[in-house]
């Protein structure tokens, strides 16, 4: 059940523990390459014309992505709508620039988590509600919202 949902039940710190190595060195790696992603994100040729090697950061930016990700999901399981929902909210308070959506997201997220899990533990006492299922039912809402925005400029 666990790995099906995700879940914040019954894990010790031992195990963020574990992780942390990977968790810095993707952070790390990932707050580095905010201006190489700025200049990727106006596309490739653009980003070679402002000297940008773009394979190499595709492969690094691949690399941070894989070691955050992989970290949280042994931490907590696959927890949908949190590296959804988090990175837009982070863009419509910062702006497109990648040197602050990426520590606003990597602080946002973790905001969104507790929430989720409060509201999991409060909503049905004695029991719970996994922390899945509420950021699965919140997070769809501005993703729906999203994608609807998206359609309407397409139009």
């Amino acid at each position: 059940r666990f790995w099906q949902l995700g879940a914040l039940t019954a894990r010790s710190s031992e195990v963020l523990w574990q992780v942390s190595p990977f968790i810095l060195a993707g952070a790390v790696l990932a707050l580095a390459l905010g201006p190489q992603l700025n200049a990727l994100s106006l596309g490739d040729d653009l980003a070679r014309g402002l000297g940008q090697r773009v394979g190499a950061a595709r492969m690094v930016s691949a690399l941070a992505v894989v070691l955050l990700c992989g970290a949280a999901t042994v931490v907590a399981g696959p927890i949908g709508f949190v590296g959804l929902a988090v990175p837009h909210a982070a863009r419509l308070i910062t702006g497109p620039d990648y040197r602050w959506v990426l520590p606003y997201s990597m602080v946002l997220a973790p905001v969104m988590l507790l929430v989720a899990d409060i509201i999991g533990r409060v909503i049905a006492p004695p029991g719970e509600v996994q922390v899945g299922v509420i950021t699965a039912a919140v997070g769809c809402v501005p993703f729906i919202w999203l994608v609807r925005r998206r359609k309407l400029v397409e139009l």
